[in-house]
């Protein structure tokens, strides 16, 4: 099912942001150099093919200026634009547009520019059983929005922190000393019936998480001759997931291994802006 666009998060990253910008003085240039009462219209048009996320923004950040201003949405979420094409329409309060400009493209831009890294992968791994998930590595504060975009490209959000679901890492296995202690430890708070996904590095790893019936793994910086072993191990006994030094060049062999997932955080971390741009008519 398609998520809903997280408004209340989209609001405070609108809030935070104008705060940066606007200060206590407000937008001086603006204010100084155009009278009140101006009227525009503008449109955001993109300069490049992408997949879009993110369009409420414009609306919430226009609403929070004092001159009224609104927008006409042409690119809906999750839509693929080429370049040129127009995203939105804008008119009103040239204040209100010209104060709202930069907050409306950094955020529309980059989670526009994460679905679109996602949608990337997301075509490269079609027609296998693969599918792409993200991971933990958001930036801070934006993680519902940033996860938002990945689903917007067609990806599958991991679990959302580290309270709603056990991922027992490497260093949770050095310091509990093998991965059967760990996952005992795990079961013993939390209940036999909880689900429990253990990060394993070699096969010898993957036998032992085996023989714990964990409920998935992730496969850690394995190479694509090796998932195809550990797919072939596992046999269907829980589900499969790749990570790991896994790119746009080697995500679709990977997925030809026969694993479940790929979860690649440099969606969240790394992903290149959308470019985006206004444009008054």
């Amino acid at each position: 099912m398609t998520p809903a666009p997280p408004l209340e998060a989209l609001q405070r990253t609108v809030d935070l942001a104008l705060a940066e910008d606007l200060g206590v003085a407000g937008d001086i240039t603006t204010d100084s150099v155009i009278p009140p009462g101006t009227s525009i219209r503008a449109e955001i048009r993109s300069r490049q093919a992408g997949r879009i996320a993110g369009v409420d923004v414009i609306a919430l950040t226009l609403a929070r200026f004092p001159e009224p201003a609104t927008v006409t949405i042409i690119a809906a979420d999750g839509s693929d634009v080429a370049p040129g094409d127009v995203v939105a329409r804008l008119s009103g309060s040239a204040r209100t547009v010209l104060s709202a400009e930069r907050t409306i493209l950094n955020v529309l831009g980059r989670l526009s520019g994460i679905a679109t890294a996602t949608a990337a992968a997301v075509r490269l791994v079609a027609g296998t059983r693969a599918v792409i998930k993200d991971t933990r590595k958001t930036t801070p504060g934006l993680r519902t929005l940033e996860r938002y975009a990945v689903a917007m490209g067609g990806g599958v959000n991991h679990r959302f922190g580290l309270y709603d679901a056990v991922l027992i890492k490497d260093n949770h296995i050095g310091i509990a000393g093998s991965i059967t202690v760990a996952v005992e430890r795990a079961r013993s708070r939390l209940g036999a019936a909880i689900p429990v996904q253990v990060e394993v590095e070699s096969m010898h790893e993957l036998e032992e998480a085996l023989r714990c019936k964990v409920s998935a793994v992730l496969l850690d910086n394995m190479s694509p001759d090796t998932l195809r072993q550990a797919v072939t191990l596992v046999g269907g006994r829980c589900h499969t997931e790749a990570s790991g030094g896994i790119t746009l060049a080697n995500v679709r062999e990977v997925a030809a291994t026969g694993v479940d997932a790929i979860s690649l955080g440099w969606l969240t971390h790394s992903a290149k802006v959308l470019d985006l741009g206004m444009d008054l008519q």
